[in-house]
């Protein structure tokens, strides 16, 4: 496997809310926009997070295919990794390489990442890279349209 990660460009903002649409996915996720079916909100986003130095989001790049994205973001002083893998391209082991690459060139520690309580695919991932649960908070799901427990992970 070829896999890189590299600046997410305006054509994989597009690729990503192809990749948003799935219900599945959103459902897994949890934590999603209100309406992910927005394209004005999910561009406006985007331009946020690729204009904000303070963020860290690349793409992943895999045998030259955009498979999703990686990166992380501040939260109450803490950096937040976060990471999302299109429908078809989960469960090739894609989500916990492009974790293991971004880590190798993050060195800020300690580093968190949350996720729904039910999300195993997304704790494999952390657990393989290294995060520990350290925590559980409630937080709202939009795609779930009710509060749910969140996992919170720790790497030191």
């Amino acid at each position: 496997m070829d896999l890189i990660l590299r600046e997410v460009t305006l054509e994989d903002v597009q690729v990503f809310y192809e990749f948003m649409q799935d219900e599945d996915q959103q459902i897994q996720a949890a934590f999603v926009a209100k309406d992910p079916s927005d394209l004005d909100y999910h561009n406006n986003h985007w331009n946020k997070i690729r204009s904000d130095e303070t963020l860290k989001m690349l793409s992943i790049v895999v045998d030259g295919q955009l498979v999703g994205n990686v990166g992380a973001y501040p939260m109450e002083g803490i950096l937040q990794l976060t990471y999302w893998v299109g429908k078809p391209f989960e469960s090739k082991g894609y989500a916990t390489k492009a974790v293991e690459v971004f880590l190798d060139n993050e060195g800020t520690r300690p580093l968190e990442a949350r996720c729904a309580f039910d999300n195993l695919a997304s704790i494999k991932v952390l657990n393989k890279n290294g995060f520990v649960e350290f925590g559980k908070d409630l937080y709202f799901s939009n795609a779930r349209g009710t509060e749910i427990e969140e996992l919170i992970f720790r790497l030191t």
